[in-house]
């Protein structure tokens, strides 16, 4: 059966970004053969051998954060009072960045959010939805979870917006190239503009295990399948750049505190997060901490390489009780322990999600700095600027590129 895109009526009033949603992608077949690569030769032996992490080995890797405390403590400083300023506002009353009159006019614009059926990419969706957007498509897995959410957000809308909203489905599964690659296809199928791409799905603290492609399943989901997306919606991005002296074209990965969770710049990083066995070999925050490292990096190295097309920002939500936590929760006693200790310091999704839409509604000089070399930034809660060696270090930006088009260069097709 061929996908399609429900077709709207009213795409918003942007010159030249009308999308027309009524184009069936042509059926593929009912199996896909992936392409191999240098990393999914050796990932099913790898696979076999691996081995939950005991507790003291997850204890081990939170002590990261000891040490990033100790090694940065003027970062870390930074990072915490840009959260006590962010509960203090709330408590006291005093404003801070509100999405609801912070955020201009969409009129014209096209967005894609992964991960929009839960949580934060939830949030940032009900959000964009309330400033006239051509077109946001939801990038989701499960089709019933992502039609509930749109029925959702219409419904919150007042009946004139709800009327005018076009927000899609788009058929996404991050763990699987050929899924990527297939909703990248629908996507330009059904539209020539992409003003703004928020790489927000992701998995946290996941037993070892690999994807379809037999990558490890954080790096490949969060790290690996967005370079993927991005990748094949570069054309798109590129072309909507071009299209207008005056045109915004905005790429927003999500990171995490968690990067300073990899192994340290003296470690050689880019040893394991380019190897499977060895990520595979490493404990459950390690891996996370990797894969939201490397959506730094992607963000830093996408703006040294299109400085002038492309606003391009990673962003750390902050202490955010999501549905992330829920099964990692139940299966790990030390996380279960560690969420409840720092639980009256947790925030809400809506609070989660400022940061993201901080990023889609503030100034573009704002983000890129007076002179431009601000972009590729990390920004912590929310709208500070932070330091993340994996965004300053141009070497392992440009070693982790290479080595990810390398891995996805089969599902290109234009290298």
């Amino acid at each position: 059966m061929s996908q399609q895109i429900p077709s709207s009526s009213t795409t918003g009033s942007g010159a030249g970004d009308k999308v027309t949603a009524d184009k069936p992608i042509e059926p593929q077949g009912t199996t896909t053969t992936s392409p191999e690569t240098p990393s999914s030769m050796a990932a099913s032996a790898a696979a076999a051998e691996r081995k939950r992490p005991n507790a003291l080995q997850e204890i081990f890797s939170l002590s990261r954060f000891v040490t990033g405390a100790v090694t940065h403590p003027l970062e870390n400083i930074r990072y915490v009072s840009s959260m006590m300023r962010q509960m203090g506002s709330k408590l006291i009353g005093r404003k801070g960045f509100d999405p609801e009159t912070d955020i201009g006019d969409l009129s014209g614009r096209v967005v894609l959010v992964t991960g929009g059926t839960s949580g934060l990419g939830k949030q940032t969706i009900l959000q964009l939805s309330k400033h006239n957007p051509a077109t946001i498509y939801l990038a989701a897995r499960s089709e019933s979870k992502a039609l509930s959410t749109i029925a959702e957000i219409k419904s919150s809308l007042p009946p004139t917006q709800s009327a005018t909203l076009n927000l899609q489905h788009l058929p996404l599964d991050l763990s699987s190239f050929a899924s990527i690659r297939a909703a990248a296809t629908l996507f330009t199928s059904s539209s020539k503009r992409l003003h703004t791409l928020i790489l927000n799905a992701g998995v946290m603290a996941l037993d070892p295990d690999t994807t379809s492609d037999g990558y490890e399943i954080q790096f490949g989901t969060n790290f690996l399948g967005h370079f993927l997306l991005t990748k094949l919606l570069l054309p798109t991005l590129l072309e909507t750049a071009n299209s207008s002296p005056h045109a915004d074209v905005r790429v927003i990965s999500i990171s995490s505190w968690a990067w300073q969770m990899a192994p340290l710049p003296s470690q050689s990083p880019l040893q394991t997060m380019t190897s499977t066995p060895a990520l595979l070999a490493s404990n459950t925050w390690t891996r996370y901490g990797c894969s939201k490292a490397a959506n730094a990096a992607l963000a830093a190295q996408l703006a040294r390489l299109y400085p002038e097309q492309i606003t391009a920002v990673s962003v750390h939500p902050g202490l955010i009780h999501t549905n992330l936590y829920g099964v990692t929760e139940e299966k790990n006693p030390v996380v279960r322990v560690g969420v409840a200790a720092v639980a009256p310091l947790l925030t809400g999704e809506r609070e989660g999600a400022l940061g993201h839409l901080w990023a889609v509604g503030v100034g573009r000089e704002v983000l890129r700095g007076p002179d431009g070399r601000g972009n590729g930034g990390y920004f912590e809660p929310v709208g500070v600027r932070a330091r993340n060696w994996f965004v300053e270090d141009e070497g392992v930006g440009r070693g982790l590129w290479e080595w990810a088009e390398g891995e996805v260069r089969g599902w290109v097709g234009d290298d």
